[in-house]
């Protein structure tokens, strides 16, 4: 069997090598489960055990001649077994091997990036928790809104993620299934006990109901939830390398000893690892996209699904453990100034606690309509202005004063007010 769950890099998977391997590991599986219910010798199936291999250059060489990779491979692999070798792929056709092959290697793949995944995860929490009381400006659509926390923010990307190992732990399952059915799936020639007893041996399920292929909205599924999870890194990309900007500067890319952000401007710090995450998940998207034209296939099968997913499944899974690594170093080491984060969030004199000034005005007794016009025009006279400062313009307005006190003032004001109900997330994230 594969030591494919020890493989240090997802790339490894998706070698020559490693795909022939597995190839073979299919077509011993079938030999094994024939011969289990009897219907070729037992000592057979010790012989290509024993004999059965392959050399990757050999079967590009008859695959050059005979122009089809399956028939190159069982080539190459009777070449060493002998005689034995008229049983191995006894009643299949080329897709039973190569689409259960492919699910052996998809299921690999798939443990690797949730081992990365869980990685991301722990490290959003360490940094919620670290910052859990780390007090920010919230926004909407790139304005100051009201007071958050840094931690709260990354709570919300650990929530994210959580569904995102769910949503891949599923597509997991979903791709986890084997056809041995034969040609056009109708198990003419080959008994379904020995699609289900080699499934078994490779620790997949048989295909509910295969044609000639599994069903490309299996892999279609899958890459979808890639992309999903490719998605929420570009989010959480993004939103480092907004306020990364310099006039923001909340956060920064860790800069190491020796690192050069221009070659033309000494001072530059750029936000270059969330760009290129960003970029990376456009590739993955549009894998996707593929893998959904994969899905209409002529009739009981062809092949043109074959040849897009020599590229997508390789590049994509590739891709995402890259992100997956890079986004959880990132997230471990980024710099986070709760300095900057204080000057922002009271610039113009904390417009941000318009909402509760308005709402202490009307529990005060003025009517809602002209406290927002009152605390409207305050705000925007502070945004206005050159130094503006929103405090100072309510502490000056008679209209505010004749209803609010000093201390009802410094109320309005207090962030801690905006953080009360925070626990409540991060009791359900276990922060």
């Amino acid at each position: 069997m594969i030591e494919r769950y020890t493989l240090p890099e997802m790339g490894n998977l998706w070698t020559d090598e490693f795909k022939l391997q597995t190839w073979l590991e299919v077509e011993v599986a079938v030999c094994e489960a024939q011969a289990e219910l009897g219907k070729i010798p037992a000592e057979a199936v010790a012989t290509i055990k024993e004999k059965a291999q392959f050399d990757v250059q050999r079967v590009l060489e008859i695959e050059a001649e005979v122009k089809h990779d399956v028939i190159a491979f069982l080539t190459n692999v009777n070449e060493y077994v002998g005689d034995a070798g008229r049983y191995i792929h006894l009643g299949m056709t080329s897709s039973d091997m190569l689409d259960t092959a492919l699910a052996v290697q998809l299921v690999a793949a798939t443990d690797i990036l949730l081992k990365h995944l869980d990685r991301l995860i722990e490290a959003l929490r360490t940094q919620a928790r670290k910052h859990k009381f780390t007090v920010m400006v919230g926004r909407s659509h790139g304005i100051h809104a009201e007071p958050i926390t840094w931690g709260f923010k990354l709570a919300g990307w650990l929530a994210e993620m959580l569904r995102n190992r769910d949503r891949l732990t599923d597509a997991k399952q979903d791709i986890a299934v084997g056809q041995i059915s034969g040609a056009v799936g109708t198990y003419a020639n080959i008994d379904p006990a020995i699609e289900e007893l080699a499934c078994e041996k490779l620790a997949l399920m048989p295909d509910t109901a295969s044609t000639q292929v599994v069903s490309r909205d299996r892999h279609a599924y899958y890459l979808e939830v890639l992309a999903v999870i490719a998605a929420s890194i570009e989010r959480f990309a993004v939103e480092i390398r907004n306020l990364q900007r310099t006039d923001v500067l909340e956060v920064e890319e860790f800069f190491s000893k020796g690192q050069k952000g221009s070659s033309a401007m000494p001072h530059k710090r750029n936000p270059i690892r969330s760009e290129r995450l960003t970029g990376l998940a456009r590739l993955i998207r549009g894998y996707a996209m593929t893998a959904l034209e994969n899905v209409a296939l002529w009739h009981e099968r062809d092949i043109s699904h074959s040849s897009a997913e020599r590229v997508i499944l390789p590049d994509a899974t590739i891709l995402l453990h890259f992100m997956l690594v890079e986004m959880t170093d990132l997230v471990e080491k980024l710099s986070v100034y709760p300095q900057n984060m204080l000057r922002n969030m009271n610039v113009y004199g904390g417009v941000i606690f318009s909402q509760r000034v308005l709402l202490t005005l009307v529990d005060k007794g003025m009517s809602r309509e002209e406290a927002y016009a009152v605390v409207q025009e305050n705000a925007h006279q502070a945004w206005n202005k050159d130094g503006g400062n929103f405090r100072a313009f309510l502490e000056a307005d008679e209209r505010v004063q004749g209803i609010l006190s000093n201390a009802d003032l410094e109320t309005c004001f207090d962030p801690q007010h905006h953080l009360k109900n925070l626990e409540t997330v991060f009791k359900r994230l276990d922060i």
